[in-house]
């Protein structure tokens, strides 16, 4: 089980969105968490982390979700350690420092997998293009969480090879890492329907008996997630409808959380000229119990996304298991999740070819942040308004069709989505990985030869750096003697009046400064200090660099 298990890279930022404010990749990389520790079949579970809080807080969230096998933290400067595992899983698409760090352990040490969620920023396109030059490996992967994800990053990384190709004529670029589709998934059984929560919620919101309700669970910002105006003329087009016929009242319970005010009132304000007819209702995304009761009070549920932001829509999938029909766009992961059996999927439009290259190159500039860029193209994108019309109201008019499309989904979400389901392919690909590292280290080359640390371009030792620096170089096997000391400060009082836990760092333990200090008395030389004290040469020659700044060395006639 050895070969299908990873190392989880972790940070709170990536799997705590209590802690670190909701959103998608947060949410994503919790529900991972205990989806892995539910459905994982391995011996332990390894973290991979900068510091102790972070181990402390991955093994608070095992033991929350039940995990009685062993948990070992390996700390991120001993990356190593984790041995016998042998692949990484990373929080967001590899970074390259992960390749980095791994060079001077060789190209073959360990195989680092990644994972999808926005691919719109800056940093992730860069990243992305940097990967490409950085050390990374056939045996790398990063998992495109849909079809359209995988085909955007394939794009990207032509491009970025067509130019290398251009820049240095002849280069041969290492293969591309692996690009596997693998979905995210969900806890299926969390979405089970509450009737009595939804009853109560439908009460307490005035919604009558006959009324249809349409709810949507996201962001709610017009410039990230989505723009609800094409939504609210869509909902009152289909209520027109719906009165003509003699039927009930629409109403749209958007659950979210608006980050800022301001979008609440365009959003209210919106409805209120845009769908005049229909009830508007809001209720807290950021409470779980919320949640639960918007999708047992729904009939339908709506994801109208016309924002690159999005990359896979968990949202949806999570209302096929609560059983409800969806009308989404058709729009990246959404085109992978829902089918014609679960729900309508409604045609969207970039802009024409050239009109919105000038949005990439200020985004690229930096003229325009990020919420700037995918704001104003979502501006541009078209949701076919009409479709999403008849779309509601065919589902509107229709309980029986609710109903068969509401099971078909939620078998489909448990058949294809639910960790159970998703975390076997995620081991299979660690699996497949850990063969190519065997594969690998039967034929080394210079690829998978360790690079010297000293030399890693990115991040070379100082020596190498800064050469140039300083005026001259220190004697390795020089003799050094303490110096005699008066009335000014000892060794302890001069290392406490530096206040080094300030930062969190300090240059070396006190008790090896004092050690390293003794053993230069009366005179002694690097080596002779390491025979003395038992100490590593790296050890000594930091000890001794900063009695040396401080004065308590000094060289031996």
């Amino acid at each position: 089980m050895t070969r299908t298990n990873a190392a989880i890279w972790f940070t709170a930022d990536g799997y705590d969105p209590a802690s670190k404010g909701i959103n998608g990749r947060r949410v994503a990389g919790e529900s991972f968490l205990r989806g892995f520790f539910a459905h994982g079949d391995v011996e332990e579970f390894v973290s991979l982390a900068h510091s102790s809080a972070d181990h402390a807080a991955f093994a608070a969230m095992a033991r929350a979700a039940g995990v009685t096998r062993p948990l070992r933290a390996v700390r991120l400067d001993q990356p190593a350690a984790m041995r016998p595992v042998e692949v990484v899983s990373y929080p967001a698409p590899i970074g390259t420092t992960e390749c980095w760090r791994r060079a001077p352990h060789g190209g073959a040490a360990w195989a680092l997998c990644g994972i999808t969620h926005t691919i719109s920023t800056r940093t992730v396109m860069q990243g992305l293009f940097d990967l490409r030059s950085a050390p990374q490996m056939p045996w790398d992967a990063v998992i495109c969480t849909s079809h359209a994800v995988q085909a955007a990053v394939r794009r990207l990384m032509e491009l970025g090879e067509d130019h290398l190709a251009r820049q240095f004529p002849g280069a041969v670029l290492p293969a591309r890492p692996l690009l596997p589709v693998i979905p995210l998934g969900v806890h299926c059984d969390d979405f089970a329907r509450d009737p009595a929560a939804g009853q109560g919620l439908r009460a307490r919101l005035g919604i009558a008996p006959g009324d249809v309700v349409a709810c949507t669970i996201a962001r709610l910002t017009p410039d990230e997630k989505f723009d609800p105006f094409p939504l609210f003329l869509a909902l009152e087009e289909a209520q027109a409808r719906l009165a003509a016929a003699g039927k009930g009242r629409l109403h749209l319970i958007l659950c979210g959380q608006f980050r800022i005010g301001h979008w609440q009132a365009v959003f209210e304000r919106g409805a209120a000229r845009l769908m005049p007819s229909c009830g508007y209702h809001l209720t807290d995304g950021g409470d779980a119990e919320a949640r639960k009761a918007t999708l047992s009070a729904a009939d339908m549920f709506l994801f109208p996304i016309d924002n690159v932001q999005e990359t896979f829509g968990l949202a949806p999938v999570e209302a096929m298991a609560a059983g409800l029909p969806v009308i989404v766009s058709d729009w990246d992961g959404l085109r992978d999740t829902v089918t014609p059996e679960v729900g309508v999927r409604v045609p969207s439009e970039l802009p024409l070819p050239g009109s919105a290259t000038h949005l990439a190159q200020r985004h690229l500039g930096g003229t325009d942040g990020y919420v700037q860029y995918v704001g104003q193209l979502a501006a541009l994108t078209r949701l076919d308004v009409g479709a999403l019309a008849r779309a509601i109201e065919a589902l509107a008019l229709d309980p029986a069709l609710r109903a068969r499309m509401g099971a078909s989904g939620q078998a489909r979400a448990r058949a294809l989505y639910d960790w159970r389901a998703v975390i076997p392919q995620m081991q299979a690909l660690w699996a497949e990985q850990a063969a190519m590292l065997a594969h690998a280290r039967q034929r080394p080359g210079p690829v998978t030869a360790a690079m010297d640390p000293a030399l890693v371009p990115v991040g070379p030792a100082p020596e190498q750096m800064f050469a140039a620096y300083p005026s001259r170089q220190p004697v390795p096997d020089r003799r050094l003697r303490p110096v005699l000391l008066t009335t000014r400060p000892g060794l302890a009082e001069t290392f406490d009046l530096r206040d080094y836990p300030f930062t969190r760092r300090l240059p070396e333990d006190p008790a090896v400064l004092a050690a390293v200090l003794a053993a230069h008395a009366p005179a002694a030389t690097p080596a002779e200090v390491a025979a003395a004290t038992g100490l590593r040469p790296g050890v000594v020659a930091r000890a001794t660099a900063w009695l040396l700044k401080y004065h308590f060395l000094e060289e031996a006639p």
